[in-house]
């Protein structure tokens, strides 16, 4: 029998190496990479072609959700599966928008990952129950109150393109221009048009007030983010 093929992504080793172990249970499953953030994800998804990816959603440089979107636009095959503390209904929408086949609560893994797995793989979707009420409910279309996390609604949130989306995250865990420079393979000037751009659209200034913004539309976690003194 042909495994499914899989790539783990989270910026916790402890965490990637518990996943292994449970998803290595089955003889059906096999796990053929890993990464420690975004870019290194989509990196590895292109180069490995996995049947399927298996990510968090807070990892630096690229979040998950940047991530599932540029994988589902590149490689049409292979199947995205979240794995995720978050059950707000605006991370969950986000990520569906990516093109994501299934999202597993965090504390649900151990009796629900596999399974999900097997689920994506056949082509089918797998949202963890608690999740599934939610979208019942009317939460992917936005009928909801906001989400838990007190983040903006899905509907009300400013659209930024990918470049956008990576150039913000990068500035909000204190990245200078140049290192985003060198990471995202553009010039500095590049860069700072693009913060420019940013502060234009979304009608905020100084990189205390871009950082706050990636915060609370969960373009980037608040543990990872920083206000840095000058870029």
């Amino acid at each position: 029998m042909k495994k499914i093929r899989i790539l783990l992504c989270d910026d916790h080793n402890i965490v990637r190496a518990g996943l292994k172990c449970l998803l290595e249970t089955s003889d059906e499953v096999e796990v053929v990479g890993e990464a420690a953030n975004g870019h290194e994800c989509v990196r590895e998804a292109k180069r490995l072609r996995p049947d399927l990816v298996v990510l968090d959603l807070a990892m630096p440089l690229l979040n998950g959700m940047e991530a599932a979107r540029k994988i589902s636009k590149d490689i049409a095959r292979t199947k995205v599966l979240v794995v995720s503390s978050y059950s707000d209904d605006a991370h969950v929408v986000r990520m569906l928008e990516a093109g994501v086949s299934g999202y597993v609560l965090k504390q649900n893994a151990a009796v629900e990952l596999l399974e999900a797995v097997k689920e994506t793989h056949q082509g089918g979707v797998f949202f963890s129950p608690q999740l599934a009420r939610h979208l019942y409910r009317g939460g992917a279309t936005g009928n909801q109150e906001g989400g838990q996390e007190g983040g903006p609604k899905p509907e009300t949130r400013e659209k930024l393109t990918e470049r956008e989306a990576e150039v913000l995250q990068l500035i909000a865990e204190s990245y200078p221009n140049k290192q985003i420079a060198d990471i995202l393979g553009l010039s500095v000037k590049t860069i700072e048009k693009h913060r420019t751009s940013l502060m234009d659209k979304l009608g905020v200034r100084g990189i205390a007030a871009l950082t706050r913004y990636a915060i609370s539309s969960g373009e980037v976690e608040a543990f990872e983010a920083g206000v840095p003194g000058g870029v």
